[in-house]
């Protein structure tokens, strides 16, 4: 009886160590879109992380587990070389063999041009969506090169794109899409769970709404022109940014206009991320009794995984409204 019980569960253990190396070895390129990727392989599998969210994505040195990460991958999904251009190449060479989806050439997904000026004015997006010839032209503001790619229109775009729930519900379907193809004895689970993951970017976009409404009238400043996507998502723009990229420094010049936009215009709130220099901060409000906070548009002291997405966003909108009260 003993041994047929040791049988038995040896077999178990086996046909379950089967299934699950029979699942996708998938990677994502940051932590919310690792969250997405995440939710959608729940109950299946799990997928490596390559970016921590403590870092910069812009620019990064990977580390032999991320590495091997990349190397052993059935699929990557990253927002694309806009965002991490050294990973590029990392993926090239890395994981050749593996199923790239490049985020933000999803069909249906919204690609915003960005703003280069320091005060931003009313502006039209509604013909700012994906694959327009008209924002062709190569930007470098963030001081990365072009790697090759000066033709291709969403070079000209801003890669902030997770920050829109709406480009995050696109992605549900490409990442099942994506997964289901390469294991598709679960992808009914992958369909199912990419199904609920839309229903609750429904439920997130109410709460975001609500918190944000009471305050509405007000204005901000953001350090870093990162959150379009969320202003667009949740009708909340920005009155301006102090820096126009997280890899470079403000000039005094632009300095200048931000301080005299929060003169003029009342701003209430100037909105700074845990990696800049508050010095910065605090020259833009010399002279003001304006409020400060932080945003944290990777959420570097969140726990990875599946409710990481929802968090980023909310905990976004709950900084703006805190800031702005």
């Amino acid at each position: 009886m003993s041994r047929n019980l040791v049988s038995l569960s040896l077999s178990a253990t086996l046909l379950g160590s089967t299934a699950f190396a029979d699942t996708p070895r998938v990677v994502a390129d940051i932590a919310p879109v690792h969250s997405l990727v995440s939710r959608v392989m729940e109950g299946v599998g799990s997928p490596d992380l390559i970016v921590p969210s403590g870092a910069t994505p812009h620019e990064y040195n990977l580390r032999p587990s991320e590495a091997a990460a990349l190397q052993e991958a059935d699929i990557v999904f990253w927002i694309g070389s806009r965002l991490t251009p050294w990973l590029e190449d990392a993926i090239s060479t890395l994981a050749s063999d593996a199923e790239v989806s490049s985020l933000m050439e999803v069909d249906g997904v919204a690609a915003l041009p960005f703003r280069e000026s320091a005060l931003f004015e009313a502006h039209d997006h509604s013909e700012d969506e994906h694959g327009h010839d008209d924002h062709s032209e190569e930007h470098n503001d963030d001081g990365h090169d072009d790697h090759g790619h000066e033709d291709h229109a969403l070079e000209a775009y801003d890669p902030h794109s997770w920050l829109s729930p709406d480009n995050a519900a696109e992605w549900m379907n490409e990442i099942a899409a994506k997964l289901s193809a390469a294991d598709p004895e679960n992808a009914g689970a992958y369909y199912a769970n990419a199904s609920a993951a839309r229903e609750e970017l429904d439920t997130l976009r109410t709460e975001i709404n609500d918190i944000l409404d009471p305050v509405r009238s007000r204005n901000f400043v953001v350090f870093h022109d990162a959150y379009q996507y969320f202003e667009t998502a949740f009708d909340f723009p920005a009155s301006g940014a102090i820096s126009v990229s997280d890899a470079t420094d403000p000039s005094p010049g632009r300095i200048a206009e931000i301080q005299n936009r929060v003169k003029d215009q009342g701003i209430n709130c100037v909105l700074s991320e845990p990696q800049f220099d508050p010095k910065i901060v605090a020259a833009v409000m010399d002279g003001s009794e304006v409020k400060t906070g932080v945003l944290d548009p990777l959420g570097s002291d969140l726990e990875t995984g599946p409710a990481l997405y929802g968090d980023v966003l909310r905990n976004l909108a709950r900084a703006l409204a805190n800031c702005l009260e």
